[in-house]
């Protein structure tokens, strides 16, 4: 169940007409009272034999009379507005359910407590099965303000306890760190245009791309623009930008009029000050970063994120969260069509999770952010696939630490957005993946080949080798080692540095997991002369069908 609280500046009039009309998209269906502060409250839905705009005045003047009664020292904010919403699932509440549970938002918001014949008056609407409105003057009957301290906060827990004592969806608990609801107006719209998201979903997600692949303000404002949102800055009278506001072209109100949405309404870290603070941090990278395969290197940090989570202190790891959230924004682009679609998902699901009240240190994030900037310019480079498909390995690892991380500091919510991702990340890996390990097992080395590696397999990790040597894609690991011998590497060097890289033990596929690593292993630069020169009298010493020398006496 979702309460959220709304402010309003003597507005009682046109909120009650907008509660009783037919609605934007005439989805009020039905609209009348539940419940009042004194349940005899005029209710211009249920008197037939009255004109409604009449029965509508003397609901919101009753509702205005104690601030009327204040003159010239009523307050500046009068109106309480509060939508509850059931989800969808919920079963259908009767008005007399929709009843008890406004008096109990009302009272844990300091609206009504129980009992306080002298509280503000306030009265609840219903216009559809799922949800009711609760719309407050906030003066009490006394001539007091009410006492209302952390309403929003009171209103949320008492929700929860809605949702076990009427057996409904549970939602997580929040910290006050998510990104603002659509409210039912933008919902409505965008059904009606047939639209998946709305347009401000659309918006955040596009302004969280153009700041993760952004180095600069400028650049941060010019791909906003080339990803085909409008951008209008807020300029003081001295000249100096203080904010901006975003639209996507055709998104108009009735005045024909361009919507914009500030970006610090878009998401609280979207704000101009804080995206200048985040492009100060991670825009100290040098731009001469080490050449090398950027696919690689996304790859090589994001594999290094559950160490971060696991081993370093909560700023650090948050920044990790945050630049793996950035790295998943981005890589819908470079996906192919197929798989889009659930790395869209993916990335908007884990946009919560990025967030928490742990302030994130963006700096020790840097190699990961400037490797996806290097390919979201670049994504051609993704060659057969392989590149997105051995990042997208290590990210589900990555996404199940965060996930882990959450939970164990009870940040409920981020943990469920983190549930999630692994869902969406889990089908886009299975679609990008799949036609890569084919063509890899197509290729597949000889039978007497694939006896030579099993062998070194069984002598380098034993207590992974039936699980790798009976794994589906083993005939994939095969034919990548046999590319890294290929290239000039030797088969146990590549086997060892690969597994020192990170266990295995949390590796649905081991061999899928070794498969992608010594890919991009063996893409290294071959051995120079004199490593190859050692590798060749190594071979010339021990046939290469020989079982090499034990791992533990060749690390020492």
């Amino acid at each position: 169940m979702i309460p959220k609280v709304i402010l309003g500046q003597g507005e009682t009039r046109r909120l009650i007409a907008y509660l009783f009309g037919k609605g934007t998209a005439n989805e009020h269906v039905d609209p009348h009272l539940v419940a009042s502060w004194n349940d005899f409250a005029p209710d211009p839905g249920r008197s037939p034999h009255r004109d409604p705009k009449d029965v509508e005045k003397q609901l919101h003047t009753q509702l205005d009379q104690p601030v009327a009664m204040l003159g010239r020292r009523a307050p500046k904010t009068t109106v309480w507005h509060c939508p509850v919403r059931a989800a969808p699932e919920d079963p259908i509440l009767t008005d007399a359910q929709w009843a008890e549970i406004a008096r109990r938002i009302v009272a844990a918001a300091g609206i009504a407590p129980t009992g306080d014949t002298e509280a503000c008056r306030w009265v609840a609407v219903r216009h559809a099965d799922d949800h009711i409105h609760i719309a407050a003057t906030l003066v009490r009957q006394d001539g007091r303000r009410p006492k209302r301290d952390h309403d929003i906060r009171a209103v949320q827990k008492e929700a929860r306890q809605i949702e076990i004592d009427y057996g409904l969806r549970r939602l997580k608990p929040g910290d006050g760190t998510a990104a603002k609801r659509p409210t039912s107006k933008e919902v409505f719209k965008a059904r009606r245009l047939g639209h998946d998201a709305t347009s401000r979903e659309i918006l955040r997600l596009r302004v969280r791309r153009a700041m993760a692949a952004a180095s600069t303000e400028a650049e941060f404002f010019a791909l906003l623009e080339a990803t085909d949102v409008k951008v209008r800055p807020k300029t003081e009278p001295s000249g100096d930008v203080t904010g901006y506001s975003v639209s996507l072209p055709g998104d108009v109100n009735k005045q024909k009029e361009p919507i914009w949405y500030a970006g610090s309404t878009l998401s609280s870290d979207l704000s101009l000050p804080k995206i200048r603070k985040h492009l100060a941090i991670t825009g100290l990278e040098p731009v001469n970063v080490r050449p090398g395969n950027p696919w690689h290197q996304a790859t090589a940090a994001t594999e290094r994120i559950p160490h971060h989570l696991t081993h370093g202190n909560d700023g650090p790891a948050q920044g990790q969260i945050a630049a793996l959230g950035g790295a998943l924004a981005l890589l819908p682009l470079t996906a192919p069509d197929a798989a889009r679609a659930e790395l869209e998902r993916a990335a908007v699901a884990f946009e919560r999770a990025t967030r928490s009240r742990v302030a994130a240190d963006h700096a020790s994030a840097r190699a990961l952010r400037r490797s996806v900037q290097v390919i979201w310019n670049d994504p051609v480079r993704n060659g057969d696939g392989a590149g997105l498909a051995m990042l997208l390995d290590v990210a589900l690892t990555a996404v199940a630490y965060a996930l882990h991380w959450h939970r164990t500091r009870q940040h409920t919510q981020q943990e469920a957005a983190a549930e999630e991702t692994l869902v969406h990340l889990h089908a886009a890996y299975a679609q990008i993946a799949e036609p890569v390990l084919v063509g890899l097992v197509s290729r597949a080395p000889s039978l007497q080949t694939k006896r030579r590696y099993a062998h070194h397999l069984q002598q380098v990790v034993p207590e992974h080798a039936d699980r790798i040597l009976n794994d589906p894609a083993w005939d994939a690991l095969a034919t990548v080692l046999a590319d890294a011998e290929t290239a000039g590497h030797t088969v146990t060097t590549v086997l060892d540095q690969a597994l020192s890289q990170r266990t295995l033990d949390d590796a649905r596929s081991p061999a899928r997991a070794l498969t992608w690593r010594i890919r991009r292993l063996g893409e290294r630069h071959a051995p120079g002369p004199r490593a190859q020169a050692a590798s060749a009298g190594h071979t010339t010493k021990r046939p290469a069908a020989s079982p090499p020398q034990d791992p533990q006496a060749r690390r020492r």
